[in-house]
């Protein structure tokens, strides 16, 4: 919300409780009055030290739930080698807490963590000498933290893909042939596994086998999509065939990149760990959960 031009309410528990959501019912109530869904008053909130937070908060269960999601961006060589690495997290939140809940959340190993930006409820300086977080949370979803970790060291590759993709010299054909399994998943199961090929311009179809999944080649756009699903050992997951290219067209110069895309529920590459959750200032004791995501951001595999 803008006053004059300028910013006066950004948090979303003020901007809710100031115009309120529509409804069947509101919108019916309104065309008959003329009124809005506008309030007239201001929340109580934004008069407050603590903006992000309404006043008179009441939940029959109290529940504190956070979600760490990993992305890993790479690029791996023809070799298998790490060429770049970097994980971009964040750690979402579902606060539904009685009163005014000061919350603590520790780490197992904070110091991993580069390039941090906190929600405006977190104590800077706090973080800076104890590399732990305090906060009065606001009420519902939001995001507490992001963070960058950068040193390739630290980023464990949890996939590998071997691939040998030829083109003939003379002849209107060529070999394709891809495996792709887990690597130091600390035996966690990887899901939602999706490879993308983006084929050169002389390929006018592929015959392929896959072990597992689906695949599709779309002949205008040249692009091969491998759905695998879930990775499970010890079966190896395969596609290999042929690929048919147009008569007397040149040979290929390149090879094409593999853009990979997974998921692994309840782990995270950097290893981050939540270690506890402290709450003062009320005397109930909530229900805690933490939940680890591993997904893929922009990961490539050259050929």
């Amino acid at each position: 919300m803008l006053d004059n031009g300028f910013p006066l309410a950004t948090e979303s528990n003020i901007l809710k409780e100031l115009i309120k959501p529509p409804t069947i019912l509101r919108s019916v109530v309104n065309s008959i009055t003329g009124s809005s869904n506008v309030g007239d008053q201001l929340p109580t909130g934004q008069l407050s030290n603590i903006p992000w937070r309404r006043a008179g908060v009441k939940y029959t269960n109290n529940e504190a739930y956070f979600d760490v999601t990993e992305e890993i961006d790479a690029i791996i060589d023809k070799s298998g080698s790490t060429v770049f690495a970097e994980i971009q997290g964040v750690i979402d939140a579902c606060i539904k807490l009685t009163g005014m809940p000061d919350l603590t959340l520790s780490f197992m190993n904070p110091r991993l963590l580069d390039d941090v930006s906190f929600h405006p409820c977190v104590r800077f300086k706090r973080w800076e000498t104890e590399r732990v977080l305090s906060f009065i949370p606001p009420d519902g979803n939001f995001r507490l933290m992001s963070y960058h970790v950068s040193s390739q060291n630290l980023v464990a590759i949890p996939v590998y893909v071997k691939h040998n993709i030829s083109f003939s010299n003379k002849g209107s054909t060529g070999r394709f042939d891809i495996t792709i399994g887990p690597k130091q998943t600390m035996g966690k199961v990887v899901e939602s596994v999706l490879v993308i090929v983006h084929m050169p311009k002389g390929v006018l179809n592929m015959t392929l086998t896959a072990t597992q999944g689906n695949y599709t080649f779309d002949p205008v756009t040249k692009v091969l999509m491998w759905d695998i699903g879930k990775i499970i050992l010890p079966k190896l997951q395969t596609l290999k065939g042929l690929i048919n290219l147009q008569s007397g067209a040149p040979k290929p110069e390149e090879n094409p990149t593999l853009n990979v895309q997974f998921q692994i529920q309840q782990l995270v590459v950097s290893g981050l760990k939540v270690n506890r959750l402290d709450m003062y200032g009320e005397r109930y004791k909530p229900f805690k959960g933490v939940k680890y995501v591993t997904k893929a951001g922009t990961f490539q595999v050259r050929t």
